[in-house]
């Protein structure tokens, strides 16, 4: 999966955009713990649900005004969107542009991450799991360490949480 000509934009956001939201933006894990299991919708099915709007780069699942959300970054040509994934039917609800702050700088270093990866993000999901008897995906965010592609993937089984890399090259 090569997406060389986004590099050198995903790069400049990157440098230039502010701190992450994405991953400030936590959700208490016993309210989350509690409500995953509602969702008839996996992380990796919402991923590829998310695929119209572009490749994805992040995913997670999140409580938002009190409900659980499934939430997706995707990237494209065009830049970057938060796709949100109905949990129950595995359609997309509502989407919007990731034009600026803390949301692009996120944006731009997953997609870097991304970039250089050989496998997609839901198959590294997939593979946690299949890992991990008993565990539910979460979130996964990628990252780059020591220049190589990884998956950073949150899982979680009652009110046990753990994270899992997966190497994505």
């Amino acid at each position: 999966m090569k997406l060389d000509p986004i590099l050198s934009v995903v790069a400049a956001v990157a440098m230039f955009a502010g701190a992450s939201s994405w991953a400030e933006q936590e959700t208490n894990p016993a309210e989350l713990a509690q409500a995953l299991p509602q969702a008839t919708v996996s992380l990796s099915r919402g991923m590829r649900a998310s695929e119209g709007m572009g490749n994805p780069i992040s995913a997670k699942f999140e409580i938002e005004n009190g409900g659980l959300q499934l939430s997706v970054y995707t990237m494209n040509r065009d830049g970057f969107t938060e796709v949100i994934v109905d949990h129950w039917a595995g359609t997309i609800v509502k989407t919007g542009a990731i034009t600026a702050g803390d949301d692009l700088k996120a944006a731009g270093e997953q997609g870097a991450a991304m970039a250089k990866a050989q496998m997609k993000l839901d198959q590294a999901v997939e593979r946690a799991v299949q890992a991990n008897a008993g565990y539910l995906a979460a979130e996964v965010e990628p990252k780059l360490v020591a220049g190589r592609p990884v998956a950073a993937v949150t899982l979680m089984k009652d009110k046990d949480v753990k994270k899992v890399d997966v190497n994505l090259d």
